[in-house]
């Protein structure tokens, strides 16, 4: 069971299950935690998606009409950018940017606040700097460090 927290009032709770030749994907969407429609897909082998429920989200949000044209769209807009374990790295994402701004015009303050928190964010998962790490230019160690951060 997963669940998708669109906004402060909308969630979807997905949830995989058996069935007789296969699997099946349920979702239901809630507000304000009392449920207000459901869909299911029945999957025959496997699902072809960026991440688990994607298709079921993608039809409960296309079929309900229990929710407004805003907040279909709005749903729609975070199903299409949702990424598997995006929460936790769009918070690194955003505090290694931070840097930026607290270190204005300072490259090198810049760079050392965002491996810092980058490092800081991973934890056990690893960032592993290269053994050249502290002989690269400033320009260089920016550019890489806005790679890791993109990839994020």
């Amino acid at each position: 069971m997963k669940t998708f927290k669109i906004n402060k009032e909308l969630e979807i709770v997905c949830e995989y299950k058996n069935t007789r030749r296969a699997f099946k994907h349920e979702a239901t969407l809630l507000r304000n935690g009392n449920e207000i429609d459901n869909t299911k897909i029945c999957y025959s082998n496997r699902t072809w998606e960026s991440y688990e429920y994607q298709s079921v989200l993608n039809k409960l949000i296309d079929k309900t009409t229990e929710l407004t044209d805003k907040e279909k769209k709005s749903s729609m807009k975070f199903i299409k950018n949702y990424q598997e374990g995006n929460e936790d790295f769009n918070t690194i994402k955003t505090i290694a940017t931070l840097g930026e701004i607290f270190h204005k015009g300072n490259q090198k303050a810049i760079n050392d606040w965002k491996a810092k928190m980058i490092k800081a964010g991973l934890g056990n998962r690893g960032l592993i700097m290269p053994e050249d790490w502290s002989t690269l230019s400033e320009d260089e160690k920016e550019r890489r460090l806005n790679g890791a951060i993109s990839v994020l």
